[in-house]
């Protein structure tokens, strides 16, 4: 089972490389961020058409998230079970889906970004943090296979940054925003790039501004954090980094997990 999470930058803008990559690498199950398009408008047909079942949470213009199920694979799914982050009934930013898919609980996440730090868009993030972490305690004690991917919009080591000196400013890289995604995994969850890949240097991320691909300046942020009935089943994790490489590219790349059955 290979389950992949990629940050689109616009679904409409973005849809021709995007199915190029679903029918390159074919995941099994496939989290989108920042479709950045309402619900009506989202292009559920398209990916009908080279095999795959979707549900999504569409913004006009901004967020947004998707789950894509593989049918050609033999997946169950996916079955919505959460549309938003519980803990505060004002918000109403499309950044949290979460669904059961092939016998594992998905959930897709596009977390804030924070910046400017410090104001009210940092108090945002940290406060979606912890509601973050309250539904992830409440999916671990029910025993639920899960994986948790999306954008983290966190930097969580130096080593996962090209230069530290570049984000130290940034809400991505600030003690605050570490200490939230560390206590993630304090409490059991399994970051399973860094299980992997422990020196770091692997990134998911790199600017459109001032050549930041061409001088593979980047940065990780896109990450698959996992229960332990799933880590026990990790066999690879990658990031398909050519993907950023092509003509009207996003600025991520897909990073995905293979699970064995």
């Amino acid at each position: 089972m290979k389950i992949a999470t990629f940050n689109i930058n616009g679904i409409k803008a973005r849809l021709p490389r995007l199915k190029e990559w679903l029918e390159e690498t074919r995941p099994s199950v496939a989290c989108l961020q920042e479709i950045k398009c309402m619900d009506e408008n989202f292009p559920a047909h398209e990916f009908e058409a080279i095999g795959y079942r979707a549900i999504w949470h569409g913004q006009k213009s901004f967020n947004g998230v998707a789950i894509l199920v593989d049918e050609k694979a033999g997946l169950s799914g996916p079955i919505e079970v959460l549309r938003g982050l519980p803990g505060d009934n004002e918000d109403e930013q499309a950044r949290y889906l979460e669904a059961d898919a092939g016998g594992v609980r998905i959930v897709c996440i596009y977390l804030p970004n924070g910046n400017p730090q410090p104001g009210p868009k940092f108090d945002y993030k940290l406060a979606w943090m912890e509601r973050l972490r309250t539904r992830m305690n409440e999916i671990w004690q029910s025993e639920t296979p899960c994986a948790v991917l999306g954008d983290f919009n966190v930097i969580p080591h130096d080593d996962d940054v090209w230069a530290v000196k570049a984000m130290e400013e940034d809400a991505l890289m600030q003690p605050e925003s570490r200490d939230a995604y560390a206590r993630l995994l304090g409490d059991g969850w399994t970051d399973a790039m860094r299980t992997l890949n422990p020196r770091g240097g692997v990134w998911t991320y790199w600017d459109y501004q001032a050549g930041a691909w061409q001088k593979d300046h980047g940065f990780r942020i896109d990450h698959i954090l996992l229960t332990p009935e799933l880590a026990d089943r990790l066999e690879a994790v990658g990031v398909d980094r050519t993907h950023r490489g092509r003509e009207k590219a996003s600025d991520h790349a897909p990073v995905w997990v293979r699970l064995r059955d």
